[in-house]
């Protein structure tokens, strides 16, 4: 593990964040606003570029022009020697129609110069299907005539003005961090979309921060992962955000540069709507969730509550109550196998192998249930038959080291190395095919992005294929298991990270990967149905991980799926830990279970566009089904009014669909009702 050069690499991209940022802010402090002089827009955004091709960004809504940042230098280029270019002179502009693979639209070019030499066109695309979300990509030219060697370039540099935010980041941390935080002064994240940690990296390249009147994101929209930073910092002036890319090239005369596809967007509410749109254009060039099938939003019992010590036969005895109490799934995890890359059979607990294995999996059939596997896809444990016959597998650092998966002690296999790909192909075909099992449950934090494999046995063009090709080993595995079993479940649960978006495409059921608390079961709930879906198939992940160890709440109201581990008769064998499913448990497990099984929210439509999870007391959720409306409000109490948006017929009826109480009758031109609770309200509104 390179822990030393990653934490400075950490504090090096931080202070660059702050630097980028905050020059740009003040770079326009203690003189006058320069005159617009282009301006690209459309009815929800305007951007515009004064002499100095400073831009700001000025959000458009009901009419009314909001100036959301100062005109600063959003587009620059950072020096081998440090020097930061951010001053061009103003030359020309264009605009002209276009109509592409995200439709009609208009784009617009912007032209200028710097003392340098160095010349700068912005094209900035705005398309009708997508108001307010402005796609960018930015050329850089060397006018001169001698070598420009450029470190870095960094684009859609804004700070957004006020005082109190919200905000979404897409990056992931090894302390498993809240995806959507408050900002104020003094924050200050990097968001660097390769590995934070040894095994923690990747996720979804967008940054959004918001207040309560409108917000502002970042992103890319490449169709591979990027080693791009995306900081997000926050002073008295406001909330900064940016993209940076850390790349060395030697612009020669006449030599140009062009930046990734990026894009900067407006919204009103939270980030539901920036991931909702980003969702959208990245299925305009190819990349989308696929549509889940039906057992993907069956609820889930695992086994996990009897830990790595299982037993067969106490697996094999819960299965019973497992389906009595309403559930559909049956998932065999971690201790099955005699290590991690190997994946043998455990013949202390499979003494027949195959044959074992193929009758516990008609076991979990028998008994009404659906079986599924664990698994955990490019880690290998040292001391393995894999590793010593095939230590080729290996990803290695620059300095020849293995990368490590820290969880398992493990350590990471080349995804974009075709022996990986064949070895783990035909585990997938023998799991789904032979041994009969309906669904996999993909697991471990690794999964979610690698380090630049140097290992020369792989001949890489780049070491970057590494991080580039990840997700076409994902594609590799879910097909596989597609082409077993058209109907198979394939769940991805990168424990803790932030989900990498270049990964999604290829799953079909995704947790709340081990929540750290009934918020983040939420929050991780609203960010992926933005970026997969509306009924995109979201569990709640085990209901023992949520406040209580028993909030199904968090997941039934958003329109997740219920999942548990209990253990039946007896405690199960996590340590410190009881997961025994008691009478009093038993009596809560099965009326949540219930609802769930009879309403399906999960296969509804979430409203998230309705309410914002930051700022919106007390939090609201809506999911849309059967052309009823289904309300979730969460607060530790509550006592005053909610406010039941999306309504759209003349008259509702409202019950409480926990409590089973009636509510009344409410209409949209006044959709406020007296509540007072703890912990939840959920509501269903059946039109009259």
């Amino acid at each position: 593990m390179r822990t030393h050069n990653m934490t400075s690499r950490r504090g090096v991209l931080k202070l660059l964040s702050s630097t980028v940022i905050v020059s740009g802010l003040m770079a326009t402090t203690g003189r006058a606003q320069n005159a617009s002089v282009a301006k690209a827009g459309d009815s929800a955004i305007a951007i515009d570029f004064d002499l100095g091709l400073n831009s700001r960004i000025i959000a458009r809504q009901n009419g009314k022009a909001i100036e959301l940042t100062d005109f600063a230098p959003s587009e620059t280029v950072t020096l081998a020697d440090g020097k930061v270019i951010d001053r061009f002179t103003f030359a020309d502009k264009s605009q002209k129609p276009v109509n592409d693979i995200h439709g009609k639209g208009v784009l617009y070019s912007v032209r200028g110069v710097s003392p340098e030499g160095l010349e700068k066109t912005v094209a900035i695309a705005l398309y009708d299907r997508y108001p307010g979300f402005a796609i960018t990509k930015v050329t850089y030219r060397n006018t001169g005539s001698a070598d420009l060697a450029i470190a870095a370039w960094t684009s859609h540099s804004h700070m957004l003005k006020g005082a109190t935010f919200w905000s979404f980041s897409g990056s992931s941390h090894d302390d498993r961090r809240d995806w959507v935080q408050p900002v104020k002064a003094g924050f200050d994240q990097p968001n660097f979309m390769g590995m934070n940690a040894s095994d923690y990296g990747s996720g979804t390249p967008v940054v959004d921060v918001w207040r309560p009147d409108a917000g502002l994101a970042v992103g890319h929209i490449e169709n591979t992962p990027k080693l791009i930073s995306l900081p997000l910092i926050a002073t008295a002036a406001g909330a900064g955000v940016g993209i940076r890319y850390d790349h060395a090239i030697t612009l020669k005369a006449g030599d140009s540069l062009t930046t990734l596809d990026t894009f900067i967007s407006v919204h009103q509410r939270d980030h539901y709507a920036t991931l909702d749109a980003y969702r959208r254009v990245m299925a305009d060039r190819g990349l989308a969730a696929p549509k889940p099938p039906a057992s993907s939003y069956e609820p889930v019992w695992c086994a996990w509550g009897y830990q790595r010590n299982f037993t067969v036969e106490e697996i094999e005895g819960t299965l019973a109550k497992a389906r009595d109490v309403g559930l559909k799934w049956a998932v065999l995890d971690d201790g099955w196998q005699t290590s991690e890359g190997d994946w043998h059979l455990d013949t202390r607990k499979f003494p027949r192998k195959d044959a074992d294995m193929i009758a516990f999996v008609q076991s979990i059939k028998k008994a009404g249930l659906r079986p599924r596997l664990w698994l955990a896809p490019l880690a290998t444990d040292p001391g393995t038959d894999l590793l010593h016959d095939h230590t080729d597998m290996l990803l290695l650092n620059q300095d020849g080291a293995v990368q490590n998966v820290t969880w398992w002690n493990a350590f990471y296999l080349c995804p974009a190395y075709q022996p990986t790909k064949d070895y783990h192909k035909a585990l997938i075909k023998k799991i789904i095919g032979e041994w009969g099992f309906e669904g996999l449950k993909l697991d471990g934090q690794h999964m979610n992005g690698v380090a630049p494999c140097y290992n020369p046995a792989h001949n890489h063009a780049r070491p970057e294929e590494s991080v580039e090709q990840l997700q076409d080993f994902w594609k590799l595995i879910y097909d596989t298991a597609r082409e077993a079993n058209p109907e198979a479940v394939v769940e991805f649960c990168p424990c803790g990270t932030s989900y990498a978006f270049h990964n999604l495409p290829y799953t079909n059921h995704v947790p709340a990967s081990d929540p750290l608390s009934s918020w983040q079961v939420r929050l991780k709930g609203k960010s992926l149905k933005g970026l997969m879906g509306r009924d995109a198939a979201y569990a709640g992940d085990h209901v023992e991980l949520s406040d209580g160890g028993n909030d199904f709440a968090s997941t039934v109201g958003i329109g997740g799926i219920v999942s548990t581990k209990f253990a039946w008769p007896g405690p199960g064998h996590e340590k410190g830990e009881n997961y025994q499913l008691t009478p009093e448990r038993e009596a809560v497990w099965r009326k949540w279970i219930g609802l769930y099984n009879d309403k399906q929210l999960a296969t509804g439509q979430y409203r998230g566009e309705l309410y914002d999870i930051g700022f919106d007391k007390p939090e609201a959720h809506a999911v849309e089904k059967d052309g009823k409306l289904y309300y979730a409000f969460y607060a530790d109490t509550w006592n005053g009014e909610v406010e039941l948006r999306g309504l759209s017929k003349k008259r509702y009826r409202l019950r409480d669909y926990f409590n089973d109480t009636a509510l009344g009758d409410i209409t949209p031109a006044k959709n406020r009702i007296p509540a007072t609770f703890e912990r939840f309200l959920l509501i269903e509104a059946t039109p009259v």
